[in-house]
């Protein structure tokens, strides 16, 4: 064996005792592919159940708190809508309790209504000549008596019927005069018959025109006895007694014959006009008893209906009906504005649940009721039914047994409206 060969065989050796190190060093940190990969989704699958329970864990305890919380916030906006008052206050402020329960409403129908002048002792003064003011005596609101003076104008045309008058008083004169001598003669057979019928015919035509004269001035106002003071002087007078309650003229202005110059009522007594709709005029007839409440203050009247429209309004399909009114003392007053209960039949009918009509209150353009709880009152929104102005029906909101403020409900609607407003603060 050559050199050469035996180089050859080392080298073969030497690689094949490398290669025999490199398989035992590599064999023991090689494992199976397939259990690699069970042992690595195992171990996931572990640690993935693990936060899942730690999430479960975390929720729970996140539910518990929110439940809590909610019955907290519950109890504290409870607590923080009533409104506290204590016995002694009420009794201090002078509300009343009652029990909500079953009672009875009287038939009845609501309407809203206004104060009206009464037509039938309403003037509009009109100087029926044309002219100049001279002087004006009465004011606007001034209480006048019949016949008083309220202004005088100058006139042309009542000077022109005024000269006319005293012309046929001076030709009724004259005729008198000739008849008279005329008649002498005649009966003493100096003159002849005929002169003395045609002096009989000028004196009943005289007779005739100065009646006229004074119908002419009469169909104005004129009074005859004061043309001594001026032919021209006018005086407007006050056609009975009432209150000036509209004025349209001053001193030196020019007024035509049908001028509306003033308007005088006389409001002893005052209409309350009323709107009625169609499917309502059945309960509303003339003679009725019905009862009209003032709004702006407490007070109240009672009448009769005097009058129902026969015909319907064309927009509106409504009827006007007026109520007569006595007003001692001017207490209503015209612009008012007012509610009507018509009493329609007396009659009641038995409700499930009725309250006194007092104890409702309008807050946010609804209607609540101050129910009693422990320490105070909480604010109750409330359905209302039918309403005979004493008692109204429930017929969402309470419940039989329910006790609630009756009087001096406004009180608690003060209190709370401050307390309210502190919170807002």
């Amino acid at each position: 064996m050559t050199k050469k060969q035996k180089l050859t065989l080392a080298a073969i050796a030497v690689i094949t005792a490398l290669l025999a190190a490199l398989i035992l060093l590599s064999g023991p940190a090689k494992t199976d592919p397939a259990e690699s990969h069970s042992e690595s989704g195992h171990d996931h699958a572990a640690e993935k159940n693990a936060k899942d329970e730690h999430k479960d864990d975390k929720n729970d305890q996140h539910d518990e708190k929110d439940k809590h919380d909610e019955k907290n916030g519950h109890d504290d906006h409870a607590e923080e809508n009533k409104i506290a008052f204590s016995d002694a206050q009420l009794k201090t402020a002078g509300i009343v309790l009652e029990t909500a329960a079953t009672g009875r409403i009287r038939n009845s129908l609501q309407l809203p209504g206004e104060i009206r002048f009464n037509q039938d002792r309403t003037a509009h003064v009109v100087p029926k000549v044309s002219g100049v003011v001279e002087s004006v005596s009465a004011n606007l609101g001034q209480q006048v008596k019949k016949g008083q003076v309220l202004a005088v104008i100058s006139s042309s045309a009542v000077s022109e019927q005024r000269s006319e008058l005293l012309s046929a008083q001076q030709r009724l004169t004259l005729a008198q005069s000739t008849h008279a001598r005329e008649k002498k003669l005649w009966e003493e057979k100096i003159s002849a018959e005929q002169d003395y019928l045609q002096a009989a015919q000028a004196l009943k035509e005289a007779e005739i025109a100065v009646r006229n004269a004074q119908q002419k001035l009469a169909a104005i106002g004129v009074t005859v006895s004061k043309a001594s003071s001026g032919l021209n002087r006018f005086e407007i007078r006050a056609p009975f007694d009432g209150i000036v309650v509209e004025k349209h003229l001053a001193l030196g202005e020019a007024v035509k014959e049908d001028a509306n110059v003033f308007t005088i009522s006389d409001l002893s007594s005052v209409w309350v006009e009323m709107t009625v709709a169609a499917k309502e005029l059945n309960a509303v007839r003339v003679g009725e008893s019905a009862i009209v409440k003032a709004t702006a203050f407490d007070s109240s009247a009672n009448g009769k209906i005097a009058y129902v429209g026969a015909l319907l309004g064309e927009q509106t399909r409504t009827a006007k009906a007026h109520v007569v009114l006595a007003n001692p003392g001017n207490a209503w007053r015209p612009g008012l504005f007012v509610n009507v209960e018509v009493l329609a039949q007396e009659q009641e009918t038995d409700v499930p649940l009725a309250i006194a009509a007092d104890a409702v209150q309008s807050m946010e353009q609804k209607n609540v009721v101050f129910v009693r709880v422990p320490g105070g009152f909480n604010k109750q929104e409330v359905t209302l039914g039918r309403n005979d102005g004493k008692q109204v029906e429930v017929l969402k909101g309470l419940k039989a047994g329910d006790i609630y403020a009756a009087k001096g409900s406004f009180v608690i609607k003060a209190e709370q409206g401050k307390g309210s407003a502190e919170h807002a603060h």
